[in-house]
């Protein structure tokens, strides 16, 4: 069997983690975090690109990874228009869409394609993306909002839901496209989503500002609140509140889980409340996840960075367990979805996607 050289890239909200694999096998990884405090000193996302190449290449050095004759360079996809589940090849239509973050999510996932863009000009291989941010399987009562003309975005960690909700239905001998599941990613970023026999059919959007505060990002408030308390900030600043200055880093001045988790342990009253306040409010949307599932969930998935935190995922489970069986997956597998899409280009099992600058939703016909 041919050996496939492939690099993963994945920048979150907080880190920026990348894997070399030979095949299947996983030969290094690292996971460089980003304290919010650095990244907020850049204007916008597009910003911190150089910063992120430069610690990249700084561990890939430290590391002594060599990426000569790598096969492929595969990177999280960000908010370019949004399309079909699938692997895709990166051009520079679809990096030009995402730099002007036309599918609507003011993400870090914006970084991915241009990060593998650069390591393409040093290194070849072909260049790919699995399953972005803004894949849309959404129904179409999921789209609609109170003003005409304006539709609710599917905005989600999509790479990761979608791959550990497929992990999960393996595990218990399982198909997914059989099964009903809330699947919630719970880290930097949070979205919790509805899935109904492999198609997610509805799910908030987290970078958009829907849902749970999170480390990063303010989440839901009321619209009037909103009007009253920040219409009159710079827009910069409130895009900061919505994307990365928001949540712990607001209240408590980081978005490192590991640190505040120490302060809770410590007697930091404030930093237990905010803690056990995106736990209460997951649980919520969790709820309304099985409203639209008509309750006939199957299961409940919960994954992402903070479910390495028992206290978190025991809270959920103690509130949301009534529902459906809850399944825990510490961390992701978005290094293993992008590996794989690979793979099957890269063995002529599938071909890439093109990317056609059309968005799979463009308006109801009546």
């Amino acid at each position: 069997m041919e050996t496939y050289k492939i690099f993963v890239i994945n920048p979150g909200s907080t880190s920026t983690k990348v894997e070399l694999f030979e095949n299947e096998k996983s030969i290094i990884k690292g996971n460089v975090f980003h304290d919010s405090s650095v990244l907020l000193q850049f204007p916008t996302i597009n910003d911190q690109l150089d910063y992120r190449m430069e610690v990249t290449k700084k561990w890939l050095k430290e590391n002594n990874v060599d990426l000569t004759g790598v096969s492929a360079i595969v990177g999280r996809g960000g908010a370019c228009y949004s399309l079909t589940s699938g692997t895709y090849t990166i051009d520079d239509r679809m990096i030009a869409d995402v730099r002007q973050a036309v599918g609507g999510a003011i993400h870090s996932s914006m970084l991915g394609i241009q990060m593998v863009k650069k390591f393409n000009q040093v290194y070849g291989g072909l260049m790919l993306t699995v399953d972005p941010v803004v894949v849309d399987e959404f129904q179409d009562v999921a789209r609609v909002t109170g003003v005409k003309g304006m539709y609710r975005l599917s905005n989600t960690h999509a790479l990761n839901l979608k791959a550990t909700a497929k992990h999960h239905a393996k595990l218990n001998g399982l198909k997914y496209e059989d099964l009903n599941l809330i699947v919630a990613h719970i880290d930097g970023g949070i979205t919790i989503t509805a899935h109904e026999k492999g198609r997610q059919i509805d799910g908030i959007n987290g970078s958009g500002g829907e849902g749970p505060l999170t480390p990063t990002r303010m989440g839901s408030m009321a619209l009037t609140d909103f009007v009253r308390n920040l219409m009159d900030k710079p827009l910069p600043e409130v895009r900061k509140l919505l994307t990365q200055g928001g949540g712990f880093t607001s209240w408590l001045g980081t978005s490192n889980s590991d640190e505040i988790h120490k302060r809770i342990e410590n007697g930091d009253k404030l930093a237990a409340l905010l803690w056990e306040a995106l736990a209460y409010q997951c649980s919520k949307v969790i709820g309304e996840m099985a409203c639209v599932l008509k309750g006939n969930v199957d299961g409940i998935i919960l994954t992402g960075g903070l479910m390495r935190f028992d206290d978190l995922s025991q809270y959920i489970t103690d509130h949301c367990g009534w529902i459906a069986p809850v399944s825990i997956y510490p961390g992701e597998l978005e290094h293993e979805a992008m590996r794989d899409g690979a793979l099957r280009v890269l063995r002529h099992e599938e071909s890439a996607k093109h990317y056609t600058g059309k968005p799979v939703f463009t308006g109801f016909n009546f």
